[in-house]
């Protein structure tokens, strides 16, 4: 096939906006990818721009687009032509990243949650946290910013922990006002990132175990990126016994983009036969 198929998959997440550009044409391939904080601005006004940064940078506009697909909260997106479930995208998104995968984590800003999928990445059960912000990506953004990190350094610091110190799981507030008094304490910045990676590692486990999760394991969204949180995880895993091999890509967090830009190629092909 020479002619080529291009699709876009956007991602809009709570803070984050993530822009994947693929060739659909024969193997799908990632051309190019993008993310962009959102820092209080209009979030179809982030993605337009990262979109359309991306076409001119690859010489194209955007009635080159095949298929521009959205995920997450990307509703608003004037320009979509379809939205897909997270879920769906993120399963999608980590069998392309870590081919064989049956088990995906989408570790978020807002939740964490667990779905087993098969080879294909499709969708055949899942468990995920509840609301409660301790078991979330932002939690941990909150925490490292008061205690004077940023979510950059927060792997690296955990990774130095020797003795950590793991507070409350029941709320976020509970959890918040263990850490202020760890500070008091005088309990060291990396044993206290240590004991939160823990204790999210401790959520994570239980919805594994709930799902009968199977291996590979693969990781996606933004928690992904946090090496000191893969860590607690294997950790966990490694004493509860669960057998279970866990895998994260560098491009763990755009998976749900990734995730989108494949759907949208399939929807594309699927239209256009139903035409001939």
């Amino acid at each position: 096939m020479n002619q080529h198929i291009y699709t876009l998959g956007v991602d809009v997440g709570s803070s984050l906006i993530k822009v994947v550009l693929m060739d659909y044409s024969d193997e799908p391939v990632i051309l190019d990818k993008r993310t962009e904080k959102i820092r209080k601005r209009n979030p179809e006004m982030v993605s337009d721009l990262l979109i359309d940064q991306i076409l001119i940078d690859h010489n194209l506009t955007f009635a080159d687009i095949a298929y521009l697909a959205s995920t997450g909260e990307g509703e608003m997106l004037e320009r979509k032509l379809g939205h897909f479930y997270s879920m769906t995208t993120h399963a999608r998104g980590g069998v392309f990243l870590c081919p064989g995968s049956l088990t995906v984590i989408d570790m978020g800003a807002l939740f964490v949650r667990a779905i087993k999928i098969n080879e294909a990445g499709k969708v055949l059960d899942y468990k995920m946290t509840g609301q409660c912000a301790s078991g979330s990506g932002q939690f941990i953004e909150n925490i490292s910013r008061y205690l004077g990190l940023s979510i950059e350094e927060v792997g690296a610091t955990s990774l130095k922990s020797k003795t950590p110190e793991v507070p409350s799981g029941i709320c976020s507030v509970l959890a918040e006002t263990d850490v202020i008094n760890m500070v008091s304490r005088g309990i060291s910045t990396p044993d206290i990132i240590k004991g939160i990676h823990l204790s999210i590692a401790n959520k994570i486990i239980r919805l594994l175990t709930s799902l009968k999760a199977e291996s590979p394991v693969v990781l996606t969204g933004g928690m992904a990126m946090n090496k000191g949180m893969i860590q607690a995880v294997q950790e966990l895993i490694e004493e509860s016994k669960l057998g279970l091999v866990i895998k994260a890509d560098p491009d763990s967090i755009f998976a749900g983009a990734i995730g989108a830009a494949l759907w949208g190629g399939f929807r594309y092909y699927k239209l256009n036969s139903t035409k001939d």
